[in-house]
């Protein structure tokens, strides 16, 4: 992730207010594929994360540079890489044992109830066509259909959050180079407005953004699979 910040241009700030400014990297500058784009299917593909997948790894395989990790994390607005990566089915389990007290007791209590709408289907054209379900009260719960209703455990909705967060989207390789080329050219043209900012509305911004989006230095150690 921190390449993610290589082509960033650099900015004089004076952060003890002492009138010596420091060289830092702007990182108020944002560089944001748009969301009709990733419905592309030329452009952009579904890919299932295995839990032997880490962002470096997909990107090596796929691009040829562990270091483009960032542009998965861009793709799928991933801004916190150790929340929002999921997790292997150990550390899931360590996880959900250390929140809930163990995995019988996450299993054993009830998270919430569902009404089923729409089972998960195949259309003609061999299309997955998504489950889709509401939650509803317990009472409204029992009086539905067995077959239209689904009731959540603790350790279920663990589970299958974790499960959402592997469906995501990657760049062809043959589009791999526009989108480097686009990132380049959109941070020279906001670097030009920036400059155009006076310095108080520049100190704000830059302290605000900092604090937003900090980037856990140690991303590729085993924290990254096991959360606190």
């Amino acid at each position: 992730m921190p390449h993610f910040f290589k082509h960033f241009p650099k900015v004089e700030y004076d952060i003890k207010k002492n009138g010596k400014t420091i060289n830092l990297t702007n990182i108020t500058q944002r560089f944001k594929i748009k969301e009709n784009l990733k419905d592309r299917g030329i452009v952009f593909y579904e890919y299932t994360v295995k839990d032997s997948d880490r962002p470096d790894i997909i990107a090596e395989k796929l691009y040829g540079d562990g270091t483009l990790d960032w542009i998965i994390f861009l793709v799928n607005d991933i801004i916190d890489p150790i929340h929002d990566w999921p997790l292997k089915q150990e550390a899931l389990e360590n996880f959900i044992s250390k929140k809930y007290g163990s995995i019988s007791l996450a299993q054993a209590t009830d998270h919430s109830f569902r009404s089923i709408i729409r089972k998960q289907r195949i259309d003609s054209e061999g299309n997955s066509i998504p489950a889709f379900e509401v939650e509803v009260d317990e009472t409204t719960y029992n009086s539905l259909p067995a077959t239209s209703r689904r009731k959540l455990s603790q350790y279920d909705f663990e589970f299958e959050r974790n499960e959402k967060k592997r469906r995501i989207k990657l760049i062809d390789t043959a589009y791999i180079n526009s989108i480097l080329n686009a990132y380049k050219t959109v941070l020279k043209w906001k670097m030009k407005i920036f400059k155009q900012v006076n310095s108080k509305s520049r100190s704000s911004l830059l302290l605000i953004t900092t604090e937003k989006f900090w980037i856990c230095k140690h991303f590729y150690t085993d924290s990254m699979s096991m959360k606190t």
